[in-house]
C-alpha cells in the first residue's frame, strides 16, 4: 500500500513535489538497489511485504505491545518550544517550529516496526512528513550521502540518504490515531521501516546531511551501520 497524502498549500506543494523528483532521479537507482528491495535471498517467513521482503525478519517475534527502549530520559518537549534543525551539506537549512512542521504536507502510511532487540510490531497506523519532503526543502549539495539525526534525549544515529528518502520513511506525530506517546519518542521521531528501529531517532531535533558515514550512538558501540533486517544485520 503506498501513502497517502494531503496537502495544505497548493503552490508549496507543487515546489517540494519539484525538489522530491529531482532527488528522485539522483537517487533512484540506488534506492531500487538496496537490500530490503532487492535481496535475492532475504532471511524471513511469512507473506511479502510492499518491498518483497518476508513480513517478518529472522529472528524476529511479532508482539501486539509496543516495548519501551531509551537511554533512560525521555524529554518533554512542549510543542511551542519544539524545533527541528535541518542543515549540514544542504543548500537551504532550515528550522521549523511545530506550526511549520504541521503545514507541510502530511502523510498517512501503515507499515511494520522491527526493533534489534528481536521483536516486531506490524501494520502500524502512523501520520507524518516524509523525509524526501523535508530532504526536498533543503536540497542536499552533491556532496551529500549520509545524514546523522539527533535526539533531544542525546541520541544520534546515522543513515544513508538511500535508505532514508524511501517513501515510507517518515517524521511521524501520530500513530493509531492518537499523538505519538511521549515514551515512544514524541512529539516527533524518525520512523524507518526497512531498517531495525534503532536507525530512527526518538525526539528528533536535528537532522544533519553528511559527506560521508560518521558513526551515531550505537554504531559506536557495536552496532551495524547498516540495520538491514533481512540480513540479520544487527552488529558490527
Amino acid at each position: 500500500m503506498e501513502p497517502n497524502e494531503t496537502a495544505p498549500n497548493a503552490d508549496k506543494l507543487d515546489r517540494i513535489i519539484d525538489a522530491r523528483m529531482k532527488l528522485k532521479r539522483r537517487f533512484e537507482e540506488a534506492i531500487q538497489n538496496t537490500p530490503s528491495m532487492t535481496d535475492e535471498k532475504p532471511l524471513g517467513s511469512g507473506p511479502p511485504n510492499r518491498h518483497g521482503m518476508p513480513k517478518i525478519p529472522k529472528s524476529q517475534t511479532v508482539t501486539k505491545k509496543w516495548p519501551v527502549l531509551d537511554l533512560g530520559y525521555q524529554p518533554n518537549i512542549p510543542l511551542d518550544k519544539w524545533q527541528l534543525a535541518i542543515d549540514g551539506e544542504v543548500e537551504q537549512p532550515i528550522r521549523l517550529k511545530w506550526a511549520d512542521f504541521m503545514a507541510l504536507p502530511q502523510t498517512e502510511d501503515v507499515s511494520d516496526f522491527h526493533c534489534v532487540t528481536t521483536w516486531s510490531k506490524l501494520d502500524v497506523p502512523w501520520v507524518g512528513v516524509r523525509f524526501a519532503d523535508l530532504a526536498a526543502l533543503v536540497m542536499p549539495k552533491e556532496t551529500a550521502t549520509h545524514v546523522m539525526c539527533y535526539g533531544f534525549d542525546g541520541y544520534s544515529t546515522n543513515i544513508a540518504l538511500e535508505e532514508a528518502l524511501k517513501s515510507d520513511v517518515l517524521l511521524v506525530h501520530t500513530v493509531e490515531g492518537e499523538p505519538l506517546p511521549l515514551e515512544h519518542g514524541g512529539p516527533v521521531r524518525m520512523i524507518t521501516p526497512q531498517l531495525y528501529a534503532w536507525k530512527g531517532s526518538k525526539w528528533i531535533k536535528r537532522i544533519e546531511f553528511l559527506a560521508g558515514n560518521r558513526l551515531g550512538f550505537w554504531e559506536e558501540r557495536g552496532y551495524s551501520n547498516t540495520a538491514y533486517p533481512w540480513r540479520n544485520d544487527r552488529y558490527s
